[in-house]
């Protein structure tokens, strides 16, 4: 396996945030004057710039939401509290948490992802079995995992989808989130069996209690979809403050930052012609009527049950380029638009499919514009 560790590798489908924005960061952190709270590799201020963008630095904003709402986020982690974001799903909350990650420790890799089978041991730490049998319990055979890692550097952690994990799993962050500290039993037996001297840690041995350094935080994610799946204790619940997060209101910052994503990600993937802007109009429009179940003219229309994110968009988006490039050697159209609707709209229920027919039939039709147009003329391009 090659080094991939000394830059940006062209390969790489998606670097962290960091990394792909190395420069930005440290032009900050030469400008930063301003104070900075213990552990953290910029100040509020300047981890602000970096998310909200600062175009005298050529910093460029990276998040379409409220301000006010980051302000809030950095104050949190720089208090004793832990971040939890929440909101519908593609609404960029994790896109946020790394970005607040990266500015506040310098990475943002320090992720544990949420699911049904995550376990205490992809949190806090597990074993090298093998050097488990043949040495025992020792820091050595000790194998940590991003929390254990986060406290012992002082970084901030990030926990993706949390109320997908069992609630006793979830509860594995009350210590480190009050205490500030992570207990490693197993090490402590070990130096008792070994004859080993006690620290003056209360007579545990030293290598069996991990204090979390200043600039250690912890930021969680969770969609409220997911709501009642794993419902947080209480007991956690008070250890974060929560923030909303919610889908971009205005539709030409909508469309902006689909045509902005949009557009690097077609880069990346070789598409040599951008989307036509008419194009991108339609297809937001699409989204955003079929996600409010309500028209521009205000008529109301049945909501679809599968989610029509704007993180949805850009993924369609770039679908359409894709396949218009890459099938015929052109920019994608209304009608790539349809082919690649149906796998987006019938994710999680059958009858979704009939209201999208049911738009494209209804609802284009009252539209002007050749995009409309072909894009009504394309309806029988979903799938029966």
């Amino acid at each position: 396996m090659s080094d991939t560790t000394g830059g940006t590798p062209a390969d790489y489908q998606r670097p962290p945030a960091e990394i792909r924005f190395a420069g930005e960061l440290e032009r900050l952190r030469e400008s930063d004057a301003g104070p900075r709270p213990p552990g953290w590799a910029l100040g509020l201020t300047a981890a602000r710039r970096f998310i909200v963008g600062d175009e005298a630095l050529g910093v460029r904003r990276k998040f379409v939401g409220d301000t006010a709402l980051i302000d809030r986020a950095l104050v949190t982690l720089a208090t004793s509290r832990g971040l939890m974001l929440v909101g519908e799903p593609g609404t960029a909350k994790s896109l946020l948490s790394e970005l607040i990650a990266a500015a506040v420790s310098g990475t943002s890799t320090l992720t544990i992802q949420g699911g049904a089978a995550t376990t205490e041991d992809q949190i806090k730490y597990s074993w090298n079995y093998a050097l488990l049998v043949s040495e025992g319990p020792s820091t050595r055979s000790l194998v940590p995992a991003p929390l254990l890692t986060g406290m012992a550097e002082g970084r901030v952690v990030r926990f993706e989808e949390i109320t997908r994990c069992p609630l006793e799993v979830q509860d594995s962050l009350l210590s480190p989130l009050s205490d500030r500290v992570l207990a490693i039993p197993e090490l402590s037996r070990a130096a008792s069996a070994g004859g080993k001297a006690p620290s003056s840690h209360g007579g545990q041995s030293a290598d069996a209690m991990v204090f979390a350094r200043d600039g250690f935080n912890i930021i969680a994610t969770a969609n409220t979809r997911d709501r009642g799946v794993n419902e947080m204790s209480a007991a956690l619940k008070r250890r974060f403050n929560f923030e909303t997060v919610f889908p971009i209101a205005d539709f030409a910052t909508e469309l902006d930052l689909v045509e902005q994503e949009a557009g690097r990600l077609l880069e990346h993937s070789g598409v040599e012609v951008a989307l036509r802007r008419d194009v991108l109009e339609v297809l937001v429009t699409v989204f955003r009527e079929l996600r409010d179940a309500t028209t521009e003219e205000g008529r109301a229309m049945d909501r679809l049950s599968a989610v029509m994110s704007t993180a949805e968009a850009v993924s369609v988006a770039h679908q359409v380029g894709v396949r218009g490039w890459f099938l015929r050697g052109e920019e994608g159209g209304a009608a790539d638009i349809v082919e690649c609707l149906a796998g987006t709209a019938a994710k999680d229920n059958p009858e979704d499919l009939a209201r999208l027919r049911r738009y494209l039939e209804q609802q284009a039709p009252r539209r002007d514009g050749e995009q409309w147009k072909a894009l009504h003329a394309a309806r029988h391009l979903l799938p029966d």
